[in-house]
């Protein structure tokens, strides 16, 4: 990764709304150049989604988030990931990474209802061959998302009174 290419995924990580030309004068580069570093690391997988982080509990409509923890027996010739790419392909999954410790993949899912999550581990990652064990943790609350604090500090805006 160049330099440029690690500065301009600095300032798209902060910011992913701020536009190349933005971006080009906070470097002290040329517009074309960066617009051109971006489609590169687009086209090469390095940069793969631009996303809003969204805080949930103001939503108007909440969903259940829940962490799952995975244990299980790598298959022959297919290690974890086989079984990962599997529960990855649901669309109530927003995330899955292996793990080291006690468990060996955590997946972060969505749904309307405890009831779904709970559906959802007992009726499809469960039933997985190879699939060890399961506990999972339902979210109750963010605090920082992606780097991102969910809630404004609070200001003190009284005037100190010292004698």
């Amino acid at each position: 990764m160049t330099g440029l290419e690690r500065d301009i995924l600095n300032i798209l990580t902060e910011d992913a709304r701020i536009p190349a030309n933005k971006i080009a004068a906070m470097l002290s580069v040329d517009e074309t150049q960066v617009q051109s570093c971006i489609a590169e690391m687009e086209k090469s997988g390095l940069l793969v989604k631009y996303t809003a982080i969204l805080n949930s509990e103001k939503a108007d409509e909440a969903l259940v988030e829940a962490l799952i923890e995975v244990k299980v027996t790598p298959k022959k010739k297919e290690g974890f990931d086989g079984i990962a790419k599997q529960i990855a392909s649901f669309p109530e999954v927003k995330a899955v990474y292996l793990m080291s410790g006690a468990y060996d993949l955590a997946v972060f899912i969505e749904d309307k209802t405890l009831q779904q999550v709970s559906r959802f581990v007992s009726e499809r990652i469960s039933t997985f061959d190879g699939v060890l064990s399961t506990a999972t943790h339902f979210i109750l609350k963010k605090y920082k998302i992606e780097g991102a604090l969910t809630e404004k500090e609070d200001v003190d805006y009284r005037l100190s009174i010292q004698a």
